[in-house]
C-alpha cells in the first residue's frame, strides 16, 4: 500500500513535484542566511580589523595651543598614584582620578574572562603610549563633573580630537553609551 503523500505526489504533474522540492529547500536556505545574519550581528567586532576606514589615528593627533598638560604616565603601582594609568579608561593625574569620559575600555581588576584581560592590559598600554605621545587636553563633559566613584569625567583630546577615539578605532575600546559591554561574548 502507498502512503497519501507518495500517492498525491506522484499524481501531481513533474514540474510541479520539482517546485515544491525547490520551495522546500528555498526555505531551508533562507533559514540558513538568517541564523548567519544572527551570528554576524552579534560577533562582527570580532571580525573586524584593528583601525577601521575613517577612525581617528594618533597621526591625526597634532598638538594645538590649548593643549597645556603633560605626562610622564606609566602604569599604576601601589597606593600612592600621581600621573598613571589604571586600565583603558581610568588615570591619574596630578593626583586626580578621572575616568575616560566618552569611552569603556575592557576591565583589568575584575574581568569576565581571560580574553577580555588580556584586551584590557593592551588598551593600557595603548593609553600609556598615547598620554606620552606629547600635550593633551582634559575637557568636561556636558553632563556630569564626576560620576558615582567620585572620579572626575573628562575627555582626554589633542589638537581637539579624542585620544579615546584612536582607541575605539583599534578596537581598544568602545563609545560610551552608558553601560558597559560584555567583553567575553
Amino acid at each position: 500500500m502507498v502512503k497519501w503523500d507518495e500517492e498525491w505526489e506522484a499524481s501531481m504533474p513533474a514540474r510541479a513535484r520539482h517546485t515544491r522540492r525547490v520551495g522546500v529547500g528555498m526555505i531551508f536556505l533562507v533559514v540558513l542566511l538568517l541564523v548567519a545574519l544572527m551570528v554576524v550581528a552579534t560577533r562582527w567586532r570580532l571580525w573586524l580589523p584593528p583601525g577601521p576606514s575613517g577612525a581617528i589615528t594618533e597621526a591625526d593627533l597634532k598638538p594645538s595651543s590649548r593643549d597645556k598638560e603633560q605626562g610622564p604616565f606609566a602604569i599604576c603601582h601601589g597606593a600612592v598614584r600621581v600621573s598613571c594609568v589604571v586600565d583603558g579608561d581610568t588615570i591619574w593625574f596630578k593626583g586626580d582620578k578621572i575616568r575616560i569620559a566618552d569611552i569603556n575600555a575592557p576591565e583589568i581588576s575584575h574581568p569576565q574572562c581571560d580574553s577580555e584581560e588580556v584586551l584590557g592590559d593592551k588598551a593600557r598600554d595603548r593609553l600609556v603610549a598615547l598620554l606620552n605621545a606629547g600635550p593633551f587636553s582634559l575637557d568636561k563633559t556636558e553632563s556630569r563633573d564626576v560620576d558615582k566613584y567620585g572620579r572626575k569625567l573628562r575627555a582626554i583630546t589633542r589638537g581637539g580630537r579624542s585620544l579615546g577615539a584612536v582607541m575605539v578605532g583599534e578596537g581598544l575600546a568602545e563609545t560610551w553609551t552608558g553601560r558597559r559591554r560584555d567583553w567575553c561574548h
